[in-house]
C-alpha cells in the first residue's frame, strides 16, 4: 500500500484529468494528502472507477467534450490543472491517427482554452520522451524534439501550444516528460501499452511473453513513486514554472532482461515468443539533470524492488482478457498480434 506524504502547499481546488488512470490516480492522492480539493475528469477508457480516491469529486466525461469542460471551469474555478488524460499507446498511434489527435491534441486544446479563459494559475502537463524520437541519447531538454510517431507528435504539439499560451496570455505551465512508468493501479489488461503490465498479465494467464523484434531494445523503467509526488508538488516550485523536465529512471535494461526480472518476481519460468519487429526507437534514455537540480528527489526505486512491489499488487488483481481496440483506422502494416 502506498503512503502519500504531504508537502507544503496552499490548499486550492484543482482539476486532474485522467485521474482514474494510473499516474493520475497517484497524483490525485498526493494532492489530496496536501489538502487540495481535487476534481477528477476521466472517461474511464483506460482507467478504472476504483482508482479514484474517495475524497475526490469524480466526473465521468471526456476532455473532447468542450461544453463539459467549460461547465467544469465555470463551476469550480480551478487554481491548477493537472492534465494527465491521454491515450498513450505509442506503438498503436500510427494506426489510429484520427483518434490519437482528437484525444491527445484537440482534447488538450479544450483544456488550455478554458485555463486561459478562467485564469488558471498554472497548467501541469504530462508529455512523454516520445517527443525525442531517435535523437542521440541521453535525451536532453535542450535538444530540439523530433518525434517519429503520431503520439509523440501530438504531445509535442501540446507542449508548443502551452508555450504560445504563456507568451500570448500569461498562462503558466510546467511540462513533464516521464517514461516507462510502472506500479500499482496500472492497467495490466491493455495489450498495446505498458510492457511490464502486459508481461505480468501474460504470466498469470500461462501465455508466453510476447516481444517485438529480438528484445535488445533498451528502456529505463520508472517506478511510480519516483514520478507522481513531484508532478503533484511541482506547482509549489516557482522556478519550475514555464519549464520542461525529463523525469524517470537513469538505468536502462533490455526487454529481454526485463522479461527475466519479471519471471523472477512472479515466480515463473514463462518463455518468450518473439514477434516480427515493429517500427520503434531502439534505445531510449533521458538525462534528468534539470529535474534533479530543482526537485532534489529521494534515491530512485531500483527495478528489481519496484517490480516486486508491483507483482505483489498484481497477484491480488482480477485478470481479464486484454481488450482489443475496436476502431483501428489503418490495417496496413498492423502487427499480426494486434489484429
Amino acid at each position: 500500500m502506498t503512503i502519500y506524504p504531504t508537502f507544503a502547499a496552499m490548499a486550492t481546488t484543482v482539476l486532474v484529468t485522467g485521474g482514474a488512470g494510473f499516474i493520475g490516480a497517484h497524483v490525485s492522492n498526493y494532492l489530496i494528502a496536501a489538502g487540495h480539493t481535487v476534481v477528477i475528469l476521466d472517461d474511464l477508457s483506460g482507467g478504472f472507477r476504483e482508482n479514484v480516491p474517495n475524497q475526490a469529486t469524480f466526473i465521468e466525461g471526456s476532455i473532447t467534450n468542450e461544453i463539459l469542460i467549460k461547465q467544469l471551469f465555470e463551476q469550480y474555478h480551478f487554481t491548477y490543472v493537472y492534465h494527465l488524460a491521454a491515450y498513450a499507446a505509442e506503438g498503436l498511434s500510427p494506426f489510429i491517427r484520427k483518434f490519437n489527435y482528437e484525444n491527445n491534441l484537440i482534447g488538450s486544446i479544450n483544456l488550455i482554452n478554458a485555463a486561459v479563459n478562467y485564469n488558471v494559475r498554472c497548467f501541469v502537463f504530462t508529455s512523454s520522451i516520445a517527443v525525442y524520437g531517435s535523437l542521440p541519447v541521453p535525451y536532453s531538454e535542450q535538444q530540439h524534439p523530433l518525434p517519429e510517431d503520431p503520439y509523440g507528435i501530438a504531445k509535442l504539439a501540446v507542449e508548443q501550444d502551452l508555450k504560445n499560451a504563456y507568451e500570448q496570455f500569461g498562462l503558466n505551465y510546467i511540462i513533464f516528460r516521464p517514461h516507462n512508468v510502472y506500479g500499482a493501479l496500472q492497467n495490466i489488461n491493455d495489450p498495446y501499452r505498458n510492457v511490464i503490465g502486459i508481461f505480468m498479465n501474460q504470466i498469470l494467464q500461462d501465455k508466453p511473453l510476447t516481444v517485438f523484434g529480438d528484445g535488445t531494445q533498451q528502456r529505463a523503467f520508472t517506478y511510480i513513486d519516483d514520478v507522481a509526488p513531484y508532478i503533484a508538488q511541482s506547482t509549489t516550485f516557482a522556478k519550475a514554472y514555464n519549464q520542461t523536465f525529463n523525469v524517470g529512471a537513469d538505468t536502462t535494461h533490455t526487454i529481454n532482461e526485463l522479461a527475466q526480472h519479471i519471471n523472477t518476481v512472479m515466480g515463473s519460468k514463462t518463455p518468450i515468443r518473439y514477434l516480427e519487429a515493429r517500427l520503434e526507437v531502439h534505445h531510449a534514455q533521458a538525462d534528468h539533470t534539470q529535474f534533479n537540480t530543482l526537485f532534489k528527489p529521494t534515491p530512485a526505486i531500483q527495478l528489481e524492488e519496484g517490480l516486486k512491489r508491483m507483482a505483489n499488487w498484481v497477484k491480488l488483481q482480477e485478470i481479464k482478457k486484454p481488450k482489443k481496440f475496436d476502431n483501428i483506422e489503418i490495417l496496413k502494416n498492423l502487427p499480426e498480434s494486434w489484429k
